[in-house]
């Protein structure tokens, strides 16, 4: 069983967890300002050259705390997508409020000439045009907690539309909720659940999804 994306050990050894800060090296744009940006690019470089195996994230825009992108976190965000397909490497992306322009900066790479890097769209819930464009770019979309809740109808709506060779699951967990959050088997069970399928069967086709997204063998 997978973890697309979490913040702490949950301690279960069936469970392998593809942990930022541990298996991915990135800066959260909530940390933008507050870096200086060539020392906090150099070493991420040189975190991803000593750890081959490692991913990029998780990276991405944020629209939850200002309304408007700074130049700053922009810059953060496509140095580091550069990194990732400089280096080929898989990628956990945040676009909280602005997944459109988040999905735009990979598909103006790619019409550069570039091969997209593995991206996973982590915390999506939009339900509009932009699922096309993120399967048509070779992305993935986790799907989180919120799939337990059964008023998130528009969320479970969403899950739905999602390829079941595109699908991924998270906690998003962190120490502090470690304790109190679902685990990655009950998110994978109520996902298994909203679409009409058998858990172990979902978990299959997850645990070969994650293999494609990251190369990693189970």
């Amino acid at each position: 069983m997978t973890d697309i994306h979490c913040h702490v050990s949950a301690g279960d050894d069936a469970v392998r967890e593809w942990l930022v800060g541990r298996d991915t090296f990135g800066y959260h744009p909530w940390d933008a300002e507050s870096l200086e940006l060539e020392p906090a690019l150099a070493e991420l470089r040189r975190r991803l050259t000593a750890n081959p195996a490692a991913g990029v994230g998780e990276i991405g825009l944020d629209r939850l705390r200002e309304r408007d992108i700074s130049p700053k976190q922009r810059e953060l965000f496509e140095r580091q997508l550069a990194l990732a397909f400089e280096f080929a490497r898989p990628c956990v992306l945040h676009g909280a409020k602005c997944w459109g322009q988040v999905i735009k900066a990979i598909a103006e790479r790619a019409k550069g000439g570039e091969s997209p890097a593995p991206f996973v769209c982590h915390g999506f819930s939009r339900s509009d045009g932009l699922l096309g464009e993120i399967f048509r770019l070779g992305g993935y979309v986790s799907v989180g907690p919120a799939v337990l809740n059964d008023h998130a109808v528009n969320y479970r709506a969403l899950v739905k539309q999602l390829p079941l060779e595109r699908l991924l699951v998270e906690t998003d967990r962190t120490e502090a909720s470690a304790a109190e959050g679902p685990s990655v088997r009950e998110v994978l069970a109520g996902t298994a659940a909203v679409l009409g399928m058998d858990a172990a069967a979902l978990e299959a086709i997850v645990d070969r999804n994650f293999t494609r997204f990251t190369g990693i063998s189970l």
